[in-house]
């Protein structure tokens, strides 16, 4: 537990049985009556955002979130197999509300998975990763007016829309919030 008072950013709470991470955080100090504390927080296992508001003197029960490196293995389409890299333990975490990760996650890289007491919630990905391209169409000759781009395919298998000089082989940067090409990367 702790008092609303003395909540900050980033910290982990439970709010209604759900782990929540507090994305903003106000003071307010009426002239008359007591001082509050207006919360901005999204549960970590559904994205949801949800505004509370305590007064400072309230308890607020805290959320045991916890980081834990993960090599990832292969994905079977419903969980993901990991190695925990300490104990070298193996060990599935479920698809169901990850999916999105999935298109990012390479075989053999280490991730940071976020576990609420036993159960994993989210896997954190870089923002920015580098993958090779293993399906490029050739673009057409005059096709270039305005930037022309196409649709490539990378070893995860997800889809990229880049300009058309990108050929099969290549190494591209891409933003995984987005999922946008950044860059070509030379090596």
């Amino acid at each position: 537990m702790i008092r609303a008072g003395g909540i900050e950013k980033g910290m982990c709470l439970l709010i209604k049985g759900e782990p929540h991470a507090v994305a903003e955080r106000e003071f307010v100090n009426p002239g008359k009556g007591s001082a509050f504390v207006r919360l901005k927080l999204k549960n970590l296992r559904t994205g949801l955002v949800l505004r509370e508001t305590y007064k400072s003197n309230d308890n607020v029960e805290t959320a045991d979130v916890f980081d834990r490196d993960v090599q990832f293995l292969y994905s079977d389409g419903e969980n993901f197999h990991c190695m925990d890299m300490e104990s070298y333990e193996q060990f599935d975490v479920p698809m169901a509300g990850l999916e999105d990760k999935a298109n990012y996650m390479k075989e053999g890289d280490t991730y940071t998975l976020v576990m609420w007491e036993t159960t994993p919630i989210d896997i954190k990905i870089p923002l920015k990763m580098v993958f090779v391209v293993t399906e490029a169409a050739e673009g057409v000759k005059g096709d270039t007016v305005q930037g022309a781009s196409k649709i490539v395919k990378v070893e995860t298998g997800l889809e990229v829309k880049v300009p058309i000089f990108i050929k099969e082989g290549e190494k591209i940067l891409v933003n995984t919030e987005s999922g946008d090409y950044v860059e070509r990367v030379n090596t």
